[in-house]
């Protein structure tokens, strides 16, 4: 061996084991003392912290490992995305401020969300500056990609004339097939069409070369030198370490040759320079980068549309008069008007008027809603026709729009648990790449048969360029987000990564009856006539509700809303009694009238025989159903019930169709509850049961090896909520704060169960491709790009193709995410 061979064995070796220090050492040792706060007297919390700076999955790795390494701090996740870091910490060992510091500590900014912004504004103005940095990053792509096209037309003559002075045919070097095809095709139609450019000096090409690359590193490439070491000072190493140790050590090659051209033609090579290689790099890495930006914008649009939904405006009555103001100056207690066609600007309730209200963006139902006096309306829904007036009462982040905004954000800083390999590899990547490429350097140096010098650096570069840690960071993350945005969308509200994951491998579902299967409400299902009677069934049923009006009985408001919705007159009782455990009785316009069971009845005489069977029949059928008596005469059975929802059937039938094993829990009797899974088409039913045997149940279903999905109303149903792998809150878009459950299904649809799993099922494909390239990338490129192919096929990557390479590799795990907004839930 050489000595000159022995000394860059050496440096190679030393440089390896002073990166391990460095990185692993030192920079464990940097994070052991990270700050903390000391002790106060808050309580357990969770903080979200916004965060600038970071670049790659390298760098919210980093973030995120300080953070668990915090003393205090229970658990942590940093979202490249998003831009935040979700923490949830003990009040007694530390506080947000000192969670701030912390981040600060390793070398990004961070800062707390002010409290008196709203979510709303907060949205805004995060749209804005990412909508700022995406035309900065875009300018800068062009005008440098324009600069790379000039700096390769200049590099042209250059090399051809550097080649003919050494006597080595392209440098000695093994080309890439885009070098050969630009040798063989490029070179001789750019002297053809362009013969003075091949006439200029080629020392003056170069210091004009020099000038653009020193231009466009400054301008350009600012920002991954300035990061790049910016983490080098806090040991840490990201994307922009591999870029700028890349392209600076190409830059400062290419100065050499340019400066001392001599040392090279000594040695019989000859001086060629890679100002177009640092150039393209630079360009394409931002053209990636642009491409990244405007994917990662499409991402939030769920988010940015449900902000669009506030009016800027809204009219006021104050002191009689009629008032636009901003909506920020809406107050509590303001009477708000509101005409047909235009948006509700705040959250409150009808106090004059009713209308039907367009709410599909917050509950994804389709259909118009009808509300009236004493109804809430949604700050952000759509009034189709009447005017109303309503009470201003939930403003700011406290009303549902912001609190949904809140919810999504928090859902798409959550991290999912299949994100934990990507993290642990993002973590020691960068340093990794960087001792691959110092090998990468000796090896070529010591093994090629000629140019050993030239091979060994081009190939080294090329393995940190080719490097890519962003698209294992944005595998996830981009998924959640979109999957997130489309379930909004569809009244679907997702809390986190976590949840998604762990609904796609539900293979059992709880439904509960009531509010969940059922409406949750009792209404009359069946008014059934004495044959031969001579009332008609609007006397008959104007009769029952005007006595039940008189009754606090669930049952009768039911039939007196029912009489109310059929336009049916009512009358005041000129004598009432309740029974207790019989029925009703009373006069009214002169007829005696008897609501109740069969021993109420009896005991007045009248003869039950003509509808025994039918009232025996709505009984199995689990309706109540009660015998009316009008002057002591049977005049018909009336029945009521708590009806299934519209689509529970077809809901149900479509979770089976899925594979999933339905089972519906109630509290209810045995013959009731199975009359609702009759008409359901539920085959498993578990009645009878309180809360606590509602737990039971699902822990049961899980010793036995099922992952339980449990459905209910959010409140009754917390326990079950809480114990099963996923629960989801049936809700009305305002119980969104259901903190016992994973998914809140706003529109209260029992197809939204099928929507949710459908929706998980589909983006825990899409986050396993996104990984499988994103590791696959790397798995292929970087031995690639080392030359691990060059022995057999005599294939090398130059520089330009790797960056290009890179830029593609991110942009493609983002794009695949975006496939999540195209999916159709809805069968």
């Amino acid at each position: 061996m050489h000595a000159d061979e022995l000394i860059v064995l050496l440096g190679g070796v030393a440089l390896i084991l002073w990166l391990v220090w460095y990185f692993f050492l030192a920079g464990r040792a940097a994070v052991v003392a990270a700050p903390t706060s000391s002790p106060t007297s808050m309580p357990a919390g969770k903080v979200a912290i916004p965060v600038t700076g970071m670049t790659c999955a390298a760098c919210s790795a980093r973030i995120q490992r300080v953070l668990e390494k915090t003393p205090g701090v229970q658990d942590a996740s940093v979202n490249l995305m998003s831009g935040e870091a979700m923490v949830a910490f003990d009040g007694e060992q530390t506080d947000p401020q000192a969670l701030v510091e912390v981040i600060r500590g390793t070398g990004y900014g961070a800062e707390l969300r002010r409290p008196e912004v709203s979510s709303l504004d907060e949205q805004v103005a995060q749209d804005a500056a990412q909508g700022a940095a995406y035309r900065t990053v875009r300018q800068k792509a062009v005008v440098s990609l324009v600069v790379a096209l000039l700096g390769m037309l200049l590099s042209m003559p250059v090399m051809a004339a550097h080649a003919r002075h050494a006597g080595i045919a392209g440098g000695g070097v093994a080309l890439d097939p885009f070098m050969q095809w630009s040798h063989r095709v490029l070179d001789p139609a750019l002297a053809a069409a362009l013969p003075w450019l091949y006439r200029i000096d080629p020392s003056v090409l170069l210091l004009l070369l020099l000038a653009m690359t020193m231009a466009m590193m400054a301008w350009a490439g600012r920002e991954f030198y300035t990061q790049a070491w910016r983490a080098f000072r806090h040991h840490a190493a990201d994307m922009n370490t591999l870029i700028a140790v890349g392209t600076g050590a190409a830059f400062g090659y290419s100065l050499l040759a340019t400066v001392w051209p001599g040392f090279f033609v000594s040695r019989g090579l000859a001086p060629d320079v890679y100002y177009e290689a640092v150039l393209f790099i630079v360009a394409l890495i931002l053209v990636g980068n642009t491409f990244e930006a405007r994917a990662k914008g499409q991402t939030s649009r769920a988010l940015r549309g449900l902000v669009d939904l506030q009016p800027r405006e809204a009219r006021v009555l104050r002191d009689g008069a009629e008032l636009d103001v901003p909506v920020e100056q809406v107050m509590t207690g303001d009477l708000v008007l509101v005409r047909p066609g235009e948006r509700v600007p705040v959250d409150g309730i009808i106090v004059s008027g009713r209308s039907a209200l367009d709410e599909s963006m917050l509950t994804g139902e389709s259909l118009p809603v009808e509300r009236s006096t004493g109804d809430r309306v949604i700050g952000g829904t759509i009034n189709r026709t009447g005017a109303f007036r309503f009470e201003a009462t939930d403003l700011g982040d406290a009303s549902v729009l912001a609190q949904i905004v809140r919810l999504m954000r928090d859902a798409q800083g959550a991290r999912a648990p299949i994100q934990r390999l990507a993290d642990r590899i993002s973590a020691i990547f960068v340093p990794v790449v960087l001792a691959l490429a110092v090998v990468t350097f000796v090896a070529w140096y010591l093994l090629a048969p000629t140019a050993s010098g030239m091979r060994a650096f081009a190939a080294a570069v090329t393995v940190l360029i080719i490097a890519c840690p962003c698209a294992m960071g944005l595998a996830v993350p981009t998924a959640v987000m979109v999957a997130s945005g489309k379930g909004a969308q569809a009244g679907v509200l997702v809390k986190g990564g976590g949840a998604l994951e762990r609904a796609a491998g539900i293979d059992t579902v709880i439904l509960d009856k009531t509010g969940t299967v059922t409406v949750g409400r009792p209404t009359v299902t069946d008014l059934v006539l004495r044959e031969g009677t001579p009332h008609s069934a609007e006397r008959v049923l104007s009769l029952v509700a005007s006595l039940e009006s008189a009754s606090e009985h669930p049952l009768g408001e039911a039939i007196a809303a029912h009489a109310d919705g059929e336009g049916v007159p009512r009358h005041e009782p000129t004598e009432f009694e309740s029974i207790t455990g019989r029925g009703v009785a009373g006069l009214i316009d002169g007829v005696r009238v008897r609501v109740g069971n069969a021993r109420l009845l009896t005991e007045a005489g009248v003869d039950l025989r003509p509808l025994e069977e039918t009232l025996a029949r709505l009984a199995s059928a689990g309706r109540t159903a009660m015998y009316v008596a009008l002057d002591d005469d049977l005049a018909a059975v009336i029945a009521v019930a708590d009806p299934i929802k519209p689509d529970a059937a077809a809901a149900v039938a479509r979770l089976q169709r899925m594979g999933l094993t339905v089972v519906m829990l109630t509290g209810d009797t045995e013959a009731t509850a199975q009359a609702i899974a009759r008409e359901a088409g539920i085959d498993r039913v578990v009645a009878g049961v309180e809360p606590e045997g509602k737990v039971m149940e699902v822990r049961r279903l899980q010793a036995s090896g099922a992952s339980v999905g449990m459905v209910g109303d959010g409140i009754n149903d917390a326990p079950a909520l809480a114990q099963a792998d996923v629960g989801m809150a049936m809700g009305t878009g305002t119980d969104i704060a259901a903190e016992a459950a994973d998914v809140v299904l706003m529109r209260g649809e029992l197809g939204a169960v099928a929507d949710t799993i459908q929706l998980a099922r589909r983006t825990l494909t899409i986050i396993r491709q996104n990984l499988f390239w994103a590791f696959g990338y790397n798995v292929i490129g970087i031995p690639i790009a080392a030359g691990v192919l060059y022995p057999t096929t005599g294939l090398l990557l130059s520089p330009i193709l790797a960056s290009a390479a890179m830029a593609f590799s991110s942009v493609s795990v983002v794009s695949n995410s975006l496939r999540l907004a195209q999916v159709r839930l809805r069968p």
